[in-house]
């Protein structure tokens, strides 16, 4: 087969496994969306159908401000790795996609359907599998150096240094750093300063076999982009600039506007290694022992007790090993493993005074009673028979939550609340999957999968809320807060995929059907013990849909990329809230657009390539009953590059010119809303507007 054209995605799979999966996101994919990508994972990956990206800043450093939805699922949902192993945390619940710079990664896989059984998806992935894949040490010495600055003071420092083979042992080293930071585009405030540094290690030791160690310290300060009403959004042009104030009034519920009351700071540490041993050409063990440590302080103004600022603090460490055996027997490809995790998890909250910042006393405190733990043990089975591939994975998820006491906060000290206590807990379940692929010829493949993914508990913060709360109303229905914990349950999700993957030296498409069944989803329900509602696993919905990649390699010098997703999904039943039954029933999940367009060119002439694109986002809700109607929208960009490997200073020049809504579009970007929120509880954040990055790269 002759290639004419670049790839910017290609099918993909695990080592282990014989049918392609996923899509992965080559090199030159990542490189699509410019400066707003190097710094976050989600809008590395924008470009893919059925991946839903709601951004409120073209730098890509509104930490936790940016939303995805995997069709029609909320992202937070789904799991992240970096080489497999995985990358969560609570409050919220989900993956850290801020955490790294994105010129120390290869490429990105993603799994949209079936999730491989050997992925170490830590606490679950109903809302898809993100592997990260490693720019390991090069072998041959080199220097990147990167400088961009662009619109809102925007500026980006980054470098990169690889020793190649070095030493006696043939060690190979890389160190990189980046200093990034800017004004918000809107309101007082900066989004950083954000320091990243990045240290790898790869040691040959044992024939073709390496080992290999990453180090990975992210450290970010920013003040928060201020949400917008329903009704504000109605007069879209009259409120985009709208933000948090500036000054200071002295008055308790205007102060929790003010800027300095609305910030968070973030420090995560993450190391790892990865261990293989190959005994022979039938065996080889691979061990990737693991450290996580999460610090976060976010404050936040709130309208209750008239007016105050609540502090989340969260302290997350997490320990863990995944191990695999993969055995190869020619005929069939054999893989067992397990994930150990343990997770030492405490968030609490602190109240300050909005005026003066000053702490005015510990709000609801947690403390667990040791540590929480995953168990994940795997098996994976995978074969050819004739022009036939097939595969098979079952993989156990247990998670042993520990028991949990409560404090409240008595004439300035913490005293323990018997009601608030939790018991320890098991949640389990089974998690199959199954692929199969034919070659029809070299042209065409068609292919058909099934697999079951999982979220763990998760939102508890506000169910502990609530309970403190209406801690008298509760009481008195004789309900604890242990019973309303005993209806969470774990999400499911069952996937079922269909595709035909068409190969030609003039084009790659892959159109996919999917279908899946929710179950247990976390959804308000209404308690008329206490006159009270809140969630329970207790929703189920139903999505479907139609999804293609096409790469079409027009010319030598022009590829064409169109990207369309078509998704439903929808309740099941109607819910009941407060005593009367919302009309849910076949209704569009909240924040899902029916339709998803991105497309583009890739245009090369001579050493400059043109990039320009256009990203569609059909109507969406802010609300379960479709009262709250957000208008589609359509934002074009346009990328420059331009690459000079004659230069005499260094290996290549490169100079780009990123240019974010080319034509200033004003849009609804981002709905913070769960699945079944009523009419008036969404809040709304606009997109950016005309944003652009230069920037200068050069190549030793």
């Amino acid at each position: 087969m002759t290639v004419v054209g670049e790839k910017l995605v290609t099918p993909t799979r695990q080592t282990n496994e014989q049918v392609y999966t996923g899509t992965e996101i080559t090199r030159s994919g990542l490189d699509l969306p410019g400066a707003r990508a190097e710094t976050s994972v989600y809008e590395a990956m924008d470009s893919l159908p059925g991946v839903q990206v709601e951004s409120v800043d073209a730098s890509g450093l509104a930490v936790e401000q940016t939303n995805t939805r995997v069709r029609g699922v909320r992202g937070f949902l789904g799991s992240m790795t970096v080489e497999g192993v995985p990358n969560w945390g609570g409050n919220p619940m989900g993956p850290r996609e801020y955490l790294y710079d994105m010129e120390n990664f290869e490429s990105i896989a993603v799994y949209k359907g079936a999730i491989p059984a050997g992925l170490g998806t830590g606490v679950g992935a109903r809302g898809g599998a993100i592997e990260l894949r490693p720019r390991w040490p090069e072998k041959d010495p080199g220097m990147d150096l990167n400088f961009a600055i662009g619109s809102n003071a925007y500026s980006r420092a980054h470098s990169r240094v690889d020793t190649g083979s070095v030493g006696p042992l043939d060690t190979a080293f890389s160190a990189s750093a980046s200093w990034t930071e800017a004004e918000k585009w809107k309101g007082p405030g900066d989004l950083g300063p954000r320091f990243n540094t990045n240290f790898m290690i790869e040691q040959p030791y044992h024939g073709e076999d390496a080992v290999r160690v990453w180090f990975n310290y992210n450290e970010i300060e920013q003040d928060l982009y201020r949400a917008l009403g329903y009704a504000e959004v109605q007069d879209l042009h009259g409120n985009y600039r709208k933000d948090f104030n500036e000054t200071l009034t002295g008055v308790k519920n205007q102060d929790i506007y003010h800027y300095k009351n609305n910030r968070s700071e973030h420090s995560n540490a993450d190391i790892l290694a990865v261990v293989p041993f190959t005994f022979n050409e039938m065996f080889k063990a691979t061990l990737k022992p693991y450290y996580s440590r999460e610090d976060a302080e976010i404050y936040q103004g709130v309208v209750s007790q008239g007016g105050i600022v609540q502090k989340r603090i969260r302290d997350i460490e997490r320990l863990g090993l995944l191990s695999q055996l993969d055995i190869d027997m020619d005929v069939v490809r054999l893989s067992v493993g397990h994930l150990f995790e343990s997770v030492d998890m405490q968030i609490n909250t602190d109240i300050h005074d909005p005026r003066t910042g000053a702490f005015v006393k510990h709000s609801i405190q947690t403390e667990n009673d040791g540590n929480g733990y995953v168990n994940s043990p795997f098996a994976t089975l995978a074969g050819t028979v004739g022009a036939f591939d097939w595969q098979a994975g079952l993989k156990y998820f247990r998670y042993d939550e520990p028991a949990s006491k409560g404090y409240v906060p008595v004439g300035g000290v913490s005293t323990e609340a018997v009601d608030l206590a939790r018991d320890s807990r098991v949640y389990d379940i089974w998690l199959p999957s199954v692929g199969v692929s034919y070659a029809v010829n070299d042209m065409f493949q068609p292919y058909a999968s099934y697999g079951r993914s999982h979220i763990r508990p998760y939102s508890y913060v506000p169910l502990i809320n609530l309970y403190n709360a209406n801690q008298p109303a509760f009481q008195a229905a004789g309900v604890t807060l242990q019973e309303m914990f005993d209806g969470y349950d774990i999400e499911t999700s069952d996937n079922f995929e269909m595709g035909l993957r068409i190969t030609h030296e003039r084009f790659d498409i892959t159109p996919a059907i999917f279908y899946s069944k929710h179950d247990n989803l976390l959804t308000t329900v209404y308690d008329p013990r206490v006159d009270l509602s809140y969630a329970q696993n207790v929703g189920k919905a139903t999505g479907y849909g139609l999804e293609v990649e096409g790469n079409f390699y027009l010319t030598q010098s022009v590829t064409l990329f169109v990207n369309p997703t078509y998704t439903r999904l929808t309740y099941d039943d109607d819910l009941s809230y407060q005593g009367n039954t919302l009309k849910t029933s076949g209704e569009q999940v909240v924040d899902t657009p029916e339709w998803m367009v991105k497309t583009g060119l890739v245009w090369k002439v001579g050493d400059v390539e043109f990039i320009p694109s256009v990203r569609y986002m059909g109507e969406r809700y802010g609300d379960v009953e479709h009262n709250e109607k957000i208008d589609s929208y359509m934002v074009a960009d346009l990328g420059v590059n331009y690459v000079n490997r004659d230069v005499t200073f260094a290996e290549a020049l490169k100079l780009s010119l990123n240019l974010y809504n080319l034509f200033d579009a004003e849009y609804v970007s981002r709905i913070n809303a769960s699945d079944d929120t009523r009419a008036g509880s969404a809040s709304y954040y606009v997109g950016a507007p005309f944003t652009a990055v230069f920037s200068v790269g050069l190549e030793f």
